[in-house]
C-alpha cells in the first residue's frame, strides 16, 4: 500500500453567480473582480452578497467564487442552513434540482431565488494523471483518516477527477470544526 498525503481545503460559505443575477445584485455590465486563483480555473471574486433565510435572519458578507456560472448556486454549511432555516440538501456542486432558494442582496439590488442552496459533499480533487497513481477515478467514494485530538474517519469522500485540477481535499467548517482540522493541514489516505 501506499500512503498519500492529501492538503485540506476548508471551503466556507460562497455562491456561484449567473450573470443575470450579478447584474442585479451589482448594476448593468458588472464583472467579478478576482483576488484569490482557486484550482480548475476558479477564482475568489472581492464581491460579497448578503444571504437571507426563509426566516429573515441574514448571512453577511458571503464571497463570490468566479467565473460565472448558468445557475446561481449557494453553498453554505449545515450549521448555516440551519440558522437560515433552509432545508439545503446535500449534494454534488453544480446539482441544485429541487432544492431551496434564499434572496441574495447586493449594493445594487438585490435577487429571490427559487432554488440553488446546497451543502457541498466533502470530495477531494485530482489531476489525472494523479488518480491514475493512486488508482482512483471520477466519482469514486473514498474513507479518508484524521489524526489528532479529535481523531475519526471521513467516510463517502467523493473523487474529482479533472486535468486542471490539483490534489487537495474540500471539506466544510462543520466538518473541519469537528475533527479540529487546521487549513494547510494534510491527510493521508492509503493506496
Amino acid at each position: 500500500m501506499k500512503k498519500i498525503e492529501i492538503p485540506v481545503g476548508i471551503s466556507a460559505r460562497h455562491i456561484h453567480l449567473c450573470k443575470e443575477d450579478l447584474e442585479v445584485l451589482f448594476g448593468e455590465g458588472a464583472e467579478l473582480h478576482p483576488i484569490k486563483t482557486l484550482m480548475g480555473g476558479q477564482y475568489a471574486a472581492d464581491e460579497r452578497v448578503t444571504v437571507v433565510g426563509s426566516n429573515g435572519r441574514q448571512l453577511e458578507n458571503v464571497r463570490i467564487l468566479g467565473p460565472l456560472r448558468s445557475e446561481t448556486q449557494i453553498e453554505v454549511s449545515k450549521t448555516d442552513a440551519m440558522f437560515l432555516k433552509v432545508q439545503a440538501p446535500l449534494r454534488d456542486s453544480g446539482d441544485i434540482a429541487a432544492t431551496p432558494g434564499v434572496t441574495l442582496i447586493g449594493p445594487k439590488g438585490q435577487v429571490t431565488l427559487d432554488k440553488g442552496c446546497i451543502v457541498a459533499k466533502r470530495h477531494v480533487h485530482m489531476s489525472n494523471e494523479e488518480a491514475k497513481a493512486f488508482g482512483l477515478c471520477d466519482k469514486q467514494l473514498i474513507s479518508l483518516d484524521f489524526d489528532g485530538e479529535r481523531k475519526g474517519t471521513l467516510h463517502d469522500v467523493l473523487v474529482r477527477v479533472h486535468e486542471s485540477f490539483t490534489l487537495e481535499l474540500h471539506i466544510d467548517t462543520d466538518e473541519a470544526n469537528a475533527l479540529d482540522v487546521k487549513p494547510n493541514q494534510v491527510v493521508a489516505y492509503q493506496a
